[in-house]
């Protein structure tokens, strides 16, 4: 691999310095990885560590821009923070203790610290300012302030986009919200709010998402009730002004991070790949037994808890990829699935039937419309691809070397990639720079298990 930059026009027709990178096919993936710390974890350890009393430690942190992003924001907010390699500490405030910045927090590109620190600022007395670079303005972020504002919040957006005026409210309201989207920011954002809130505040999932806010409570202290209802739903409860201490915390390596590689080995002959102390949240690993149902030949070895969240070692080796009937991915699988499936459409261009993505329309509101961006892609490495409104079909194809464009997003940036190690040629990818957002030395960790 190598990176060079090239002038390129920006929409402002200014020039600016793009990277890219050229990348080779592999024979195969062999070795050991100890992969960056969970990027949701990390997010979430930071802000309810800085509500605690007391110094917290959180091991593993995730080495993203995008959690840099939500320390930085803490800081400002009067929070202490210290980092030292990949451990941070967290001198945390309570409930009372955040500050008001005299300058907008910058969110860079990360929805997860606009969404969920929105529910935390809303429950304080001052007014925030939350901004963030040009991809995170496009996000839509009505979802967060329909249900503030029910709690007694004022937000102001442009026309639902950052930038995001908090005006806070002490006590906040304590509601009982349904989510009418599939959305574990959505549900973290009001149940963080819910401890700034008079009473109980309930949040109603039709459909389970990533359940990291709760556990990382659980392990702070928090009691966080869970029912299930009749219908099938999941109705997670907080009482409010629950003080709570400081805790130590080790964060598994991120199994979002560790998808690209599982893709990349189980596609390339001969490959024998292990990953330690992968996180294996329920509502997590689904990109796990998918890959498996597909006939990718993973095991799972050491399982174990750490800090309220289980992990275990995965161990990746090539085998005759099959899937005798069609495949597709649709309903609330999708929700478990939606950071991976970038990479899951890579992996269906080399299955023998090919793959159906559906259901996914949340695609198209992510760091870029991601439906739109691997269809590009694909179709420019010669794959037999056709888009819908909610996903795509991609059938058994012979990838080419092509130029590709991650459009600024990082799991498009490291998708390509991978399907760049088993294509005839070489493939050179712009915005390769954007792998910073989530997994910063993807692509030194990449070159060290690949053999050629």
């Amino acid at each position: 691999m190598c990176v060079k930059t090239l002038a390129a026009s920006d929409k402002l027709k200014e020039l600016v310095r793009i990277k890219y990178m050229i990348i080779k096919p592999a024979n195969l993936l062999r070795g050991t990885l100890n992969l960056p710390g969970d990027k949701s974890i990390s997010h979430r350890a930071a802000l309810i560590g800085a509500l605690a009393e007391g110094r917290t430690q959180v091991e593993n942190f995730a080495t993203s821009a995008d959690c840099a992003s939500t320390l930085s924001c803490l800081h400002q907010l009067g929070v202490g923070v210290e980092r030292e390699g990949k451990t941070v500490f967290i001198e945390g405030v309570g409930l009372d203790g955040l500050r008001q910045s005299n300058e907008s927090l910058d969110c860079g590109n990360s929805g997860s610290t606009m969404r969920m620190l929105a529910g935390v600022l809303a429950g304080q007395k001052f007014t925030s300012t939350m901004t963030g670079d040009e991809s995170l303005s496009k996000r839509p972020m009505k979802r967060i302030i329909a249900p503030l504002e029910m709690m007694g919040a004022r937000l102001e957006a442009t026309d639902g986009h950052a930038p995001l005026i908090v005006r806070g409210k002490r006590p906040l309201n304590a509601i009982q919200y349904e989510t009418p989207v599939a959305s574990a920011q959505v549900k973290s954002c009001v149940l963080l709010a819910g401890l700034h809130a008079g009473g109980k505040t309930s949040v109603i999932e039709n459909v389970t998402t990533r359940d990291h806010t709760e556990r990382v409570l659980r392990w702070f202290g928090v009691e966080v009730e869970e029912e299930k209802l009749e219908n099938g739903a999941t109705k997670l409860s907080v009482e409010g002004f629950q003080n709570y201490k400081a805790q130590n915390l080790i964060v598994p390596s991120d199994i979002s991070s560790a998808a690209f590689f599982l893709v990349a080995a189980s596609c390339l002959k001969d490959s024998n790949l292990k990953l330690n102390n992968v996180g294996l949240n329920p509502t997590r690993n689904a990109i796990v037994q998918t890959m498996i149902d597909l006939g990718a030949n993973i095991s799972i070895e050491n399982e174990r808890e750490q800090s309220n969240e289980p992990i275990a070692d995965i161990t990746i080796r090539q085998s005759a990829i099959r899937n005798p009937q069609s495949a597709t991915l649709r309903g609330n699988v999708i929700a478990q699935l939606i950071d991976e499936l970038p990479v899951l459409s890579v992996f269906g261009s080399q299955l023998e039937n090919g793959l159906e993505i559906r259901d996914a329309k949340e695609l198209r509101v992510k760091e870029s419309d991601r439906i739109a961006t691997v269809v590009e892609n694909l179709r420019a490495m010669g794959a037999d691809v056709e888009e819908y409104e909610d996903g795509l079909h991609v059938s058994k194809s012979n990838l080419k070397g092509a130029k590709v464009n991650s459009h600024g997003d990082h799991r498009i940036a490291m998708a390509f990639a991978v399907a760049a190690l088993f294509a005839e040629g070489e493939t050179e990818i712009i915005g390769a720079e954007s792998v910073a957002v989530s997994f910063p030395n993807f692509f030194e960790l990449l070159e060290s298990v690949i053999e050629r």
